[in-house]
């Protein structure tokens, strides 16, 4: 048995939802994916899979393993493009076509600049950049990867981190000369925040780093960071936003940061790709564009 294709198979299996949708998805036979499900199951000891003539579903040890295996393969993939990166290979000319997600002003500021760089080094190559505050099911609306700034808990996915971010509480320098600087979080209920998609309870953590909330409110609510930015450089108030959001505006001291040492630890910025199928040249070499672009511009701890 080859071990790395059945695990392959297996993770196609539970990703494509049938044996039939996997065989298609590995180019492979109906009979050959049973084939590698069974000698996996027959090696291990274990049932992976509860199977039934209407549907696929993961025993506990099938969960178990699957969490591991992805890891395994994700492994492999970047083993393979670390030395596609330093080879001869990595000069070759890709082509056709790209469809990468990322939120809307993190895309804008970050995603948008490194695509262009991209066009312009591998003209033969296109690339689709869907800018979305939301999460995207990459596989169900046809993407090939999505830059995404969370804690991320989908095992059906690789992702590599390429940067850490924040968040962080601002407002203009004129604003806190007129109305004060806040000491600690549970003072923002006295002034006026600007609220967005955090909603009116802002997360803090304390100096044991135990979590904890306080309510806001204000006279603005808007989902989109880049209005609120401006409201708070008019000097309209404090509003909270991704640490990389707010750089721009700190450099030309339009906005401060206050209560920093109160911030929950950053999460990782991370390129996000489903694993299920071997990669092509051309989204293998956008992938590693895209991780040296960003890994050169964001903080790392």
């Amino acid at each position: 048995m080859d071990k790395l294709r059945a695990l392959e198979t297996f993770v196609a299996i539970v990703d494509r939802g049938s044996l039939t949708a996997a065989a298609d998805a590995l180019d492979s036979s109906l009979p050959a994916v049973v084939r590698q499900l069974a000698a996996l199951e027959s090696q291990l000891g274990v049932r992976l899979l509860h199977r039934t003539t209407r549907r696929l579903s993961l025993t506990e040890d099938g969960r178990l393993y699957l969490e591991r295996v992805r890891r395994i393969l994700a492994d492999v993939e970047e083993a393979d493009r670390s030395l596609l990166a330093s080879s001869a290979a990595y000069e070759a000319e890709p082509s056709g076509t790209v469809s990468v997600t990322a939120p809307v002003l993190f895309g804008h500021m970050h995603v948008a600049p490194a695509v262009a760089r991209f066009l312009q080094r591998y003209p033969k190559m296109r690339v689709n950049l869907v800018l979305l505050d939301r999460v995207v099911d990459l596989v169900q609306e046809g993407h090939d990867l999505a830059v995404r700034i969370a804690h991320l808990a989908d095992s059906s996915l690789v992702a590599q981190a390429v940067g850490r971010i924040g968040r962080v509480v601002a407002a203009s320098p004129d604003w806190l000369r007129r109305h004060g600087t806040p000491r600690h979080p549970r003072e923002l209920s006295k002034f006026n925040c600007i609220t967005g998609v955090e909603g009116r309870q802002w997360t803090f953590v304390d100096e044991n780093g135990k979590p904890f909330s306080v309510p806001v409110q204000g006279n603005l609510e808007c989902n989109l960071g880049a209005p609120r930015l401006e409201a708070c450089a008019a000097g309209l108030g404090l509003s909270r936003f991704q640490s990389y959001q707010v750089v721009p505006y700190v450099r030309e001291k339009r906005l401060r940061v206050v209560l920093a040492e109160f911030e929950e630890p950053p999460r990782n910025v991370s390129l996000v790709y489903p694993s299920a199928r071997l990669l092509p040249l051309r989204t293998r070499v956008f992938i590693e564009w895209m991780k040296q672009e960003l890994q050169a511009t964001l903080p790392q701890q």
